[in-house]
């Protein structure tokens, strides 16, 4: 069986938010598509933290 190759890796999604963060994009969501990095822009108001990022922050060891 082939093994796959992933069409998109960790350091072209960093330079796709680098760019659009450079451009004055407040990117709020990252999501691949086929491949595709589409970056999502977060809304006035709209916490670029998720319920999953607070929940873990809350629940964080304290060193």
């Amino acid at each position: 069986m082939a093994k796959l190759v992933a069409s998109w890796r960790k350091v072209d999604v960093t330079r796709a938010i680098t760019a659009a963060s450079a451009g004055g994009m407040n990117v709020g969501r990252v999501e691949i598509e086929n491949g595709r990095i589409v970056l999502v822009a977060a809304q006035a108001g709209q916490s670029a933290e998720s319920e999953l990022d607070r929940w873990e922050r809350d629940r964080a060891r304290k060193a």
